[in-house]
Order: structure tokens, then C-alpha cells, then sequence
């Protein structure tokens, strides 16, 4: 298991489990460095510790900042990052790694392009229920496109064609290896971690269209993070408090047992069909209580905050605002 460390005093850690966050610094000299000049180029990873501090690891997987691309590479678990950041934390007692307040840098999403955004629809028994459809005998399947990802903090937009954006708190895992017709049984060996997903979906182009991509996959749809807890972290992955707060009022509260698909059938279903990678993200699907099923409805709007909080892994916050 790796383990990272929060500083107590200057020479002095605690062993904490692995949160891994995905950042940019913000006003270093290298942000006019040539590696910096794409905005694409600027991230950098770190082990989230004692809440606000962040152990900057990038060096492990770099000499400079990493594209979204570079990093999926940290998310393989073949590559080694995690045991080099274990090995080199444990012999160095963190001392070689600058600690950043996490106040002084941008938050991205932990896997800020992910090769696929994998979602699953229906996969909670009420939430099929309130939504007038049958309770499914397989996995409901879409996606949406990879340039929808946002970290926390980051503004979900409305769309100037949409009127009706719906919120859906969604438990999702991160790919740690390539994975094809994998069993059951074996499927958590291809989990890298776990990380708060907000399935944000516009349920008039969603409801028009009758398929789901165009209404899933608008700009700033899919909010992940605030970290990815590793999988050593999270005992039981169904069996977790999930919650959707709109404003401070929680519309949906639910557990992951709830769950009617769980991780090892989703990675088996799949993994027949679809050759996962690692830092490919897959959204486990969400809770009853949804904005569309309320009488009367209720959507998301300009002003609005919207937070998603499932145990273990803290809160994705996002401000909602207009695309004007």
C-alpha cells in the first residue's frame, strides 16, 4: 500500500494513505517556460495531506510539468509511480518534496482528460423507479466526451440551449490497468482509486433527442475530484454515504449498497466490449432524488452551488453560472 505523509514540523510526518490530486501552480517562474506555454502543459500531481497541504510529486513522473496526456501514465498502476513516491517518501521522510498550501494553486480534475468517460445509467433501483423505467437486467451504458471533465471549484456552465440542468452525485473509479474481458473475481485488481463524480446532465436535449450523449456531454459536465483516494483507502466501495447538497439543502442521500451493478460486474460487462485503460474514469450511477423527478422540478441555475459528498472522499464543490 503506498503511503504519503503530512508534516507535523519540519523534520517531523505522520503516514497518511494515498489521496492523489491533480493541480497548477500558480505565479512560479516556469509559467513562462516553454513546457508552460500550452495551458494543457501546466499540470502537476501531489499526495493531498493534513487537508490543506499538498506533497508535490510531479518529479517522479517528470522534470517539468505534465500534459493531460503525461499524466494518465501516474493513473497505471505497470508504471511504477505509486511505488516510486512510496519508496521515495518512506527514504527520504518527505524532506525532498516542496509542500504546497493548497490555497496557492488551481485544483483540476484528478485525471484532467481522461481517455474515456464511461457512465452507467439507472443503476440505482429507486432512481430507475422515480424515473419511470424499468429496473435494468444489464448495465445501461453511454458516455461523454473527455473534454467535459472540470476539478473542483471549477463553474459547471449552462448552456444558452438548455433550461433544464439536472445534477446526479455519482461514486466513480479510475482505471489502474489495461483491462479486456477481465472476470469478476478479479476486477478490483484494475481499480486505481475512487473519486466524486457529478453526472450533469441537460434533460431537455437529453429527453429530445432520445439518446443520451448530446444532453450529457455539454461543456463542464462531468465535475470529478477533489482527489482520488487509492484503492487501498476505501475498505468497501459499496458501502459509502453519497450525497447531493444544492445550496446547503441535500436532495439526494443515499449508500453505494444501493448500487444494483456493483465495480467487479461493471469491470466484467466492459471489459467485453470496451478495452479500459488506465485513467479511464467510469460514473457508477446515481441515487434517487434527481432535479427532473422532484414535483416540482428543480434545475440548476445561475448562482447556484452544487456539491457532491460521498465517504471517504470529501466534497466536489462547483459553482453553477451562466455561459453568457
Amino acid at each position: 500500500m503506498p503511503w504519503f505523509f503530512a508534516r507535523i514540523s519540519a523534520h517531523k510526518f505522520c503516514i497518511y494513505t494515498m489521496k492523489l490530486i491533480t493541480f497548477k501552480q500558480n505565479n512560479t517562474e516556469d509559467n513562462n517556460t516553454e513546457d508552460n506555454a500550452s495551458e494543457d502543459s501546466r499540470y502537476r500531481i501531489g499526495a493531498l495531506v493534513s487537508g490543506d497541504q499538498i506533497v508535490d510529486l510531479t518529479s517522479l513522473a517528470s522534470s517539468g510539468n505534465l500534459t493531460a496526456d503525461e499524466l494518465l501514465k501516474c493513473f497505471d498502476l505497470e508504471s511504477g509511480f505509486t511505488d516510486k513516491a512510496e519508496s521515495a517518501i518512506n527514504n527520504s521522510g518527505g524532506l525532498n518534496f516542496p509542500i504546497i498550501h493548497r490555497r496557492t494553486v488551481e485544483i483540476a480534475a484528478p485525471v484532467p482528460r481522461p481517455g474515456k468517460i464511461i457512465c452507467i445509467g439507472l443503476n440505482y433501483r429507486n432512481h430507475a423507479i422515480e424515473s419511470g423505467m424499468e429496473i435494468p437486467k444489464t448495465p445501461i451504458v453511454f458516455s461523454k466526451f473527455s473534454n467535459c471533465a472540470v476539478g473542483a471549484n471549477h463553474p459547471i456552465l449552462l448552456p444558452k440551449a438548455s433550461s433544464q440542468v439536472d445534477f446526479e452525485a455519482e461514486l466513480s473509479f479510475v482505471i489502474g490497468r489495461r483491462a479486456k474481458n477481465v472476470k469478476k473475481e478479479n476486477a478490483l485488481e484494475y481499480v486505481f482509486g475512487y473519486t466524486n463524480f457529478n453526472d450533469v446532465s441537460a434533460r431537455d436535449l437529453q429527453f429530445a433527442d432520445g439518446q443520451w450523449q448530446r444532453g450529457k456531454s455539454c461543456e463542464t459536465f462531468a465535475p470529478m475530484g477533489e482527489f482520488i483516494a487509492t484503492k487501498d483507502e476505501i475498505k468497501d466501495p459499496h458501502n459509502l454515504r453519497i450525497q447531493f447538497r444544492l445550496n446547503g439543502e441535500t436532495l439526494q442521500d443515499s449508500t453505494t449498497n444501493e448500487l444494483i451493478f456493483k465495480i467487479p460486474e461493471l469491470i466484467e460487462f466492459l471489459s467485453q466490449f470496451i478495452t479500459l485503460e488506465p485513467g479511464d474514469v467510469i460514473a457508477t450511477g446515481t441515487p434517487p432524488g434527481v432535479g427532473f423527478a422532484r414535483k416540482p422540478p428543480v434545475f440548476l441555475k445561475d448562482g447556484d452551488l452544487a456539491e457532491v459528498e460521498i465517504e471517504g472522499l470529501g466534497i466536489l464543490s462547483n459553482p453553477v453560472r451562466s455561459e453568457d
